[in-house]
């Protein structure tokens, strides 16, 4: 908000307000059919996508051509880790790269809504980590050379708000960023929308299958969609917020920040889980259709996601930095709790899940 309104100062405040107007909105188009509020954050998102890769284009055409300011120019070593940069420095930088494909995995959570979801599931998921992984890698190389290299470079590049609407105003024209930004802000409605929408069929599931109250699990009459669990999570978010701002005192920012890396952590644990359970089903279950050595590779995801877990809390984090893996960790042993005390709710749940993969307990 601030970024959209700047160069005129806005107080703090405003960041929540505008947050939680966009929640509102996000919450009418969850609670209902949200195929056309979708299509319309889908085609805003593919036309800043499309200006962000024009620009990254025409950028990466003046770094080459040597017509960048400062006398900038193509430069690979935004690939290599700069001399003396710690190892645990380097993995907590990887909870941001993560951060930034989390959600590739989101449309596994409409498995029973889809028409063929095992068809329509694996292209999804494949196809978003494939198309998300070359976008950002090169968008964010191309960006970090359009800054500079140097200790200048890397320093506004951290301290930049929009950082491709900067790139846009330094190498082709300054309304361009403000399309960029605003093209920003509806793309971080629809990954709101997205991450409601998976949380609400989550909810709804857990609540339906005895993990949660039963009200939970109610799905409206006309519109078919779990309504209140939807409604649920959006109060849940906004309870965080203003959480973060009441009571910790915390910019809008910072709530960000915050939430970003607990949220990223616990979706590193999930990976985890579901690492071992992949190991479990495709390799300890006897599937033949499955070379052996193959399992190497969930071991090598597990060994990174397991470091980056461990860097993130050792050693601990101390100030402002424990608010992140403190409420990561928090929620990750509410959830231990939660399933401790009803073991046998929990175990009914696991078993009509396998049942309606097609699988039994014995798998």
């Amino acid at each position: 908000a601030g970024k959209l309104f700047a160069p005129r100062a806005v107080p703090e405040w405003y960041g929540f307000v505008f947050a939680w107007a966009v929640l509102a909105g996000v919450c009418w188009m969850a609670v209902r059919d949200i195929r056309g509020g979708t299509r319309v954050l889908l085609v805003t998102e593919g036309l800043t996508i499309t200006v962000i890769l024009a620009v990254a284009a025409i950028t990466l055409g003046r770094l080459t051509i040597h017509a960048a300011p400062g006398g900038r120019h193509v430069d690979l070593t935004v690939f290599t880790v700069a001399p003396g940069t710690d190892v645990s420095n380097v993995f907590l930088g990887v909870v941001f790269g993560f951060l930034s494909f989390a959600g590739f995995e989101a449309a596994a959570t409409l498995g029973e809504e889809t028409e063929n979801p095992r068809r329509d599931i694996p292209r999804a998921i494949l196809g978003t980590a494939v198309f998300g992984g070359v976008f950002f890698v090169v968008v964010t190389a191309i960006e970090m050379m359009a800054f500079g290299t140097d200790a200048q470079g890397v320093q506004a590049f951290a301290a930049s708000q929009a950082l491709m609407g900067d790139v846009a105003t330094q190498y082709v024209t300054p309304w361009l960023s403000w399309v960029i930004v605003i093209g920003a802000a509806f793309s971080a409605a629809a990954c709101c929308l997205a991450s409601v929408v998976g949380a609400s069929r989550l909810i709804f599931a857990l609540s339906r299958d005895g993990m949660g109250p039963p009200v939970l699990a109610s799905v409206h009459v006309s519109r078919n969609v779990p309504h209140i669990a939807a409604a649920a999570g959006v109060v849940g978010v906004g309870l965080i917020q203003a959480v973060g701002w009441v009571v910790l005192g915390a910019r809008p920012f910072e709530v960000f920040t915050i939430s970003a890396t607990a949220g990223t952590l616990i979706l590193l644990v999930a990976y985890v889980l579901a690492t071992l359970g992949a190991v479990r089903l495709v390799f300890v279950s006897g599937d033949t259709r499955v070379r052996r050595w193959e399992v190497a590779l969930p071991v090598l995801g597990l060994a990174l996601l397991g470091y980056t877990l461990y860097r993130n809390v050792v050693p601990w984090p101390a100030g402002s930095a424990l608010w992140g893996p403190g409420l990561a960790i928090a929620v990750t042993l509410g959830a231990v709790v939660a399933v401790a005390a009803r073991p046998a709710a929990a175990r009914a749940a696991g078993t009509r899940l396998l049942a309606q993969q097609g699988f039994s307990e014995s798998d």
